[in-house]
């Protein structure tokens, strides 16, 4: 069976599949990108000075270097929200040892922009606000109880600008490597229509097929409803080879 790693978003680190990973049958593991301090803990909310010159290229090395710390050789690749860009990456970098991409309710901007280009306007005007609790928690506890939403809240750091702003290409995306996007129908994170403008985007790549799953679920669905992306991650690896 061809191993899982799980990439996370913005603001996110590897704790948010915490609550996937038990539901899983495929071998799994999560990543923390760079910087970890970021990721976790009481420096999460405070960017590091190496921070500044980090690029995707930084990330995707990131990912392989898990791989290798596991022994991984070849892996289905799955990102969610902002982790499409590490994904995409990644896939870019290493095409041999990409056997699928899954994006869950990815970023994915069009050719030759960056992620700025591709937020909805609302959420750009309350980014530049600041993200309070209140916000976050409709961004990304939109269904979730309340030991969910707590759990979230204790957990989410910051993120590293220059990766919000660096321009992506997918021009040579090796387009035998087969994709799913996750469509997720409550997602209040990044709303249905932004997913569908992202999945525009893979389709515009030459080769660029893309089989959709939708689930009616917020966010972050691998913690409010684990139990229903389990089963789409599991057979998905279980059909590749």
């Amino acid at each position: 069976m061809i191993p899982l790693i799980l990439v996370h978003g913005g603001a996110h680190g590897a704790w948010c599949w915490d609550p996937l990973l038990p539901l899983l049958r495929t071998p799994a593991c999560a990543v923390d990108l760079p910087p970890v301090s970021i990721r976790r803990g009481p420096t999460r909310h405070v960017l590091p000075p190496e921070a500044e010159g980090l690029r995707l290229e930084d990330w995707a090395a990131a990912v392989l270097a898990a791989a290798d710390a596991r022994g991984i050789d070849r892996f289905v690749l799955a990102g969610h929200s902002l982790g499409g860009l590490t994904i995409c990456e990644t896939a870019r970098r290493a095409p041999d040892r990409v056997a699928h991409l899954v994006f869950v309710s990815a970023m994915v901007p069009p050719e030759g922009k960056h992620t700025v280009d591709a937020l909805p306007a609302d959420m750009i005007e309350r980014m530049a606000t600041g993200l309070g609790d209140d916000t976050l928690r409709e961004m990304f506890c939109s269904d979730m109880d309340d030991a969910g939403t707590a759990f979230v809240l204790e957990h989410l750091g910051t993120e590293v600008g220059s990766i919000m702003v660096e321009q992506v290409t997918r021009a040579d995306l090796d387009a035998t490597i087969s994709k799913t996007y996750v469509r997720l129908r409550r997602d209040r994170g990044l709303p249905p229509e932004a997913q569908d403008a992202s999945i525009a985007a893979l389709r515009a790549v030459p080769g660029g097929s893309v089989e959709i799953v939708e689930l009616d679920t917020g966010h972050d669905v691998m913690i409010s409803r684990p139990d229903v992306l389990a089963p789409v991650l599991d057979a998905i690896a279980a059909a590749t080879s």
